[in-house]
């Protein structure tokens, strides 16, 4: 049965997306079966993964019960990773789903079909705490916080965890927090370490050691609908989420994972082939 992982933050820009299709990504390329699930309406998972938008049926439909969730479910160019995707009509389910019973649950009811097929669902939450990113946290048995180090990253984080202990005294009791994860960081900026450091007292042992630097590769990936780990697998940024994967596993006891990681000997940068 799969674990689910939620990537959230409320607030936006902070590498959430990026953050959810590269893990996705790294587990998938570690032999890990992998739903990547797409529940923001801006749909940049989907996009950045290579569909098309305007494709249906996609998480809109499943969440009104218009859809099967295996009709929805998409093989991606990455081995061992499926995407559930989204597009715009999902805005709309904020508001449809008000009237409805159960409508926090609907994604963990939707996923409760196809969860024995996975050994890790990650769900690209929107920026916001509507009834999207509440379905997510009901529907997952861990959140990932990812975290740009400056200062605004500080403020709303209080209560964005106490959304997370509402919802886990209201509606999902196993729900717990992963712990943070430090995107866009650059460690010559002392803002940075200062923010890092902050987070790291506030969560104590719960943050993750191996941290996303910002890097062109990674920015430039999406435009080509393509994870990094087909984008450019030699990047930093490939090597950082990798490693990122890997000390996910390795706090599940999972080890001897490899250190040779690329796809396939035939596998090149986009840079390469233009």
């Amino acid at each position: 049965m799969a674990e689910i992982i939620a990537i959230s933050n409320q607030k936006g820009g902070v590498g959430k997306t990026t953050t959810a299709t590269n893990l996705a990504s790294a587990l998938a390329c570690l032999s890990q079966e992998t739903l990547l699930v797409d529940i923001d309406p801006q749909a940049n998972a989907t996009s950045g993964m290579g569909f098309e938008k305007k494709d249906k049926p996609t998480i809109y439909e499943v969440l009104l019960g218009t859809a099967d969730i295996k009709s929805a479910i998409r093989q991606s160019p990455v081995e061992w990773l499926d995407v559930l995707c989204s597009n715009k009509d999902l805005t709309g389910a904020e508001i449809e789903l008000v009237t409805e019973l159960a409508r926090e649950s609907r994604l963990k009811t939707a996923l409760a079909e196809v969860r024995d097929n996975y050994k890790y669902i990650i769900i690209d939450c929107p920026p916001s705490l509507g009834i999207l990113t509440i379905n997510a946290l009901v529907a997952s048995d861990r959140v990932i916080i990812p975290i740009q180090c400056e200062y605004y990253a500080l403020e709303g984080l209080a209560h964005f965890i106490e959304t997370i202990n509402k919802v886990r005294i209201a509606l999902n009791p196993k729900l717990e927090i992963e712990g943070p994860v430090f995107t866009m960081f650059d460690a010559r900026i002392s803002l940075s370490n200062q923010v890092k450091a902050e987070v790291e007292k506030f969560f104590k042992n719960k943050s993750y050691k191996t941290t996303i630097p910002r890097n062109i590769r990674l920015a430039e990936a999406p435009s080509f609908g393509q994870p990094i780990f087909l984008y450019d697998p030699r990047s930093k940024g490939a090597e950082s989420y990798m490693n990122f994967a890997m000390e996910m596993l390795q706090r599940r006891g999972i080890s001897g994972l490899p250190k040779e990681y690329l796809l396939k000997p035939e596998a090149t940068s986009a840079a390469e082939v233009a």
